[in-house]
């Protein structure tokens, strides 16, 4: 589709403001990633977890001030897809489409089993799988109401799970032993805090669903940046009370044995009310996360589809809830797939190093925009860069080749929907 005809086509509608963005933010992030990564980064670095989250939260934060700039000036559903379309190169927007679709699927997919794991703390017996598959049916069709109502309803659950979080956290540090802290580094030393930060980098990057969502955002050059930045530093702060309060309480190897680290931890306090009250937070949290995430995929089927780097139809906006209903509804289908068939410990690291390209892209992006949209140095975009390279190279390489045959597998869509299209211009 040609520039001009792109603009004529149905839009979304600009209807969130700076707290809705920020709860936006919060909600993708204050999840899965605290609630279900942390276990899995403790197994791998141990004590040294409290040393791969700020690592982790300084990658972040670089990478979100390259996506507050970019966002500022291309306000557009899509994102880095969009930034690294007009910035770059095309087929290197559609590299960072594809590999958020593919990432962000596997992770809502990963939510909906770790909203089972907590739900079995509450209520033993429920089928995981199914409760998974139920979670993102749900939700799915929260957010083919529309933006409004889905914020709503968003803003409700980060409330609630940020109450939970700030609870467990005074409970925990009342209880700090030092001594959980030593030793402090695992026994693969400090390649085994790159891998936790690498999985912890994507327990972070929910952040940039408000950019992916810049279409929808009131004055978005000034909105965008703030809402990227409150959501960063407080979910920053947030995180590493949490941790630190986990960790030292009942120690990291409590954490790394199952995929409900906080409800663990509680239980090994000796605590079952605060158990309790952890699972349900939690499964409120990840209602939020699985929220956001189904938001942020289906604009970003919109904004590609709204190109032709994937089928036309999908880009159809509903008159009446402004919502791109058939994109919610195939990220629902592909997200209740994931929850119906994947693992929890194998879509973690492979979600990670694809969201880890996503970034590289959106950094390069920054480095290259013109002059005048610049709010930061160059030297902001550069750090995020070498960031995502760094934490990538932990990854292991089998992981590494089931992202590059993803990524190999999304140029073969991209050619088949622009041949079965037409021409679209921008190639």
């Amino acid at each position: 589709m040609a520039e001009g005809e792109r603009d004529k086509a149905p839009g979304l509608r600009r209807e969130l403001g700076l707290s809705d963005a920020v709860g936006i933010g919060f909600g993708a992030i204050v999840g899965a990633g605290i609630f279900a990564v942390t276990g899995i980064a403790a197994g791998v670095a141990g004590p040294a977890v409290l040393l791969a989250l700020p690592l982790a939260g300084v990658a972040a934060t670089a990478n979100a001030l390259s996506s507050a700039e970019l966002a500022a000036s291309y306000p557009q559903a899509g994102g880095t897809y969009e930034y690294g379309y007009r910035v770059l190169h095309p087929w290197a927007g559609f590299a960072a489409g594809w590999m958020f679709l593919a990432s962000k699927t596997a992770a809502a997919g990963t939510v909906g089993l770790a909203i089972a794991a907590y739900l079995e703390r509450i209520a033993p017996g429920l089928p995981g799988r199914a409760v998974a598959v139920v979670a993102v049916v749900l939700f799915t069709a929260v957010n083919a109401l529309g933006i409004r109502k889905s914020s709503a309803v968003n803003l409700g659950i980060v409330a609630v799970a940020t109450a939970v979080l700030l609870a467990f956290s005074a409970v925990g540090v009342a209880r700090f032993d030092a001594s959980h802290l030593h030793p402090l580094m695992p026994p693969s030393g400090a390649g085994g805090v790159l891998r936790a930060a690498a999985l912890l980098f994507f327990a972070y990057t929910g952040y940039a669903r408000v950019a992916t969502l810049g279409e929808e955002v009131r004055e978005p050059r000034r909105t965008i940046p703030r809402a990227i930045l409150i959501t960063v530093a407080g979910v920053s702060v947030l995180y590493l009370l949490v941790t630190a309060a986990a960790v030292g309480s009942v120690g990291a190897e409590v954490l790394a044995r199952t995929d409900a680290p906080l409800a663990e931890a509680a239980r090994a306090m000796g605590m079952p009310e605060l158990e309790v009250i952890v699972s349900a937070g939690a499964v409120c949290a990840m209602l939020g996360v699985l929220l956001s995430q189904l938001l942020g995929l289906s604009r970003m089927v919109f904004a590609m589809a709204r190109r032709g780097d994937l089928p036309r139809p999908l880009a159809k906006v509903d008159a009446r809830s402004g919502a791109p209903r058939r994109a919610v509804v195939l990220v629902g289908a592909g997200a209740a797939l994931a929850a119906a068939f994947g693992t929890l410990r194998a879509i973690a690291p492979a979600a990670s190093f694809a969201i880890l390209l996503y970034y590289a892209l959106a950094n390069l992006a920054a480095l290259r925009m013109p002059r005048e949209g610049r709010l930061y140095p160059d030297a902001v975009p550069a750090v995020g860069l070498a960031a995502c390279a760094l934490l990538a190279a932990s990854i292991p390489p089998r992981t590494m080749g089931v992202g590059i045959a993803v990524l190999a597998a999304g140029f073969i869509v991209r050619a088949a929907a622009r041949t079965l299209a037409g021409p679209a211009g921008g190639d």
